[in-house]
């Protein structure tokens, strides 16, 4: 009697333990799953970022690199929040000016920026004069919008100019979120083609998720096109070369 006694101890002792452990990994396995890296923004105050790329996309036109304290960082930018960033103008004076980062918090260990710089800006003369090594001045998250995944069942936005940036930044985190199936439709402004910001990487979203991404190209200035067919030359006029590739 004292040894089946025992033995229903063992089994309701092993039984127990059981149990425990596997609460304590599905405890771990949640937590795991809704745990969430620290940003390295600042609200109240400005934090040098190191400037490690800068890459020239047109005349006036520059994607900036910055690195993020370790490769496995992210910024912590809410999905629809912007960025402070600090500089000085050609007279030396303090200038803050809003942008918004093209990366999301999946680009881990940098955050990227695509600035278009003004003969006349006061920012711009601050990014041309940036170089590899130096450091630029970041507060955030700034902004009253935040996004919601699921939020709505679609998403209309409208942008003229490098405005294309905050558009990109939400639409990008929808398109790449499983568990966001809102469609997102884009008008994007500009006046010529040259003028077309991130227009290889909103092509690339069309391609990548058809019939959720749609972007309508709008030019203010269009162009003559010159075609040749079966040696001889034609013109048409065109809003946009190539346009129903893109949607």
């Amino acid at each position: 009697m004292d040894l089946e006694f025992l033995q229903s101890m063992d089994v309701q002792i092993l039984v127990g333990v059981g149990v425990a452990v596997l609460a304590i990994l599905v405890a771990a396995a949640y937590l795991f799953s809704s745990w969430k890296p620290k940003g390295c923004l600042d609200p109240e105050n400005f934090r040098g970022f190191k400037l490690v790329k800068r890459q020239q996309l047109s005349h006036n036109v520059a994607k900036f690199t910055f690195e993020l304290p370790t490769p496995t960082s992210v910024l912590g930018l809410p999905i629809g929040q912007h960025i402070s960033c600090r500089g000085k103008d050609s007279q030396g004076e303090e200038v803050i000016k809003p942008y918004t980062p093209t990366t999301l918090d999946s680009d881990v260990g940098h955050f990227e920026l695509v600035i278009k710089m003004y003969p006349q800006g006061r920012m711009s003369h601050h990014f041309r004069e940036l170089r590899v090594g130096d450091y630029l001045a970041v507060k955030g998250p700034k902004g009253r919008f935040r996004y919601q995944p699921g939020q709505v069942r679609a998403f209309g936005m409208i942008a003229g100019g490098s405005g294309i940036t905050p558009m990109f930044q939400v639409a990008r985190a929808i398109l790449e979120n499983p568990k966001d199936m809102t469609n997102v439709r884009l008008i994007y402004a500009n006046v010529t083609y040259e003028d077309i910001l991130l227009k290889e990487e909103l092509d690339s979203l069309v391609a990548k998720y058809p019939g959720r991404f749609k972007v309508y190209y709008v030019l203010n200035q269009i162009r003559i096109l010159k075609i040749k067919k079966k040696g001889k030359s034609m013109t048409k006029w065109s809003l946009l070369e190539k346009l129903s590739e893109s949607i």
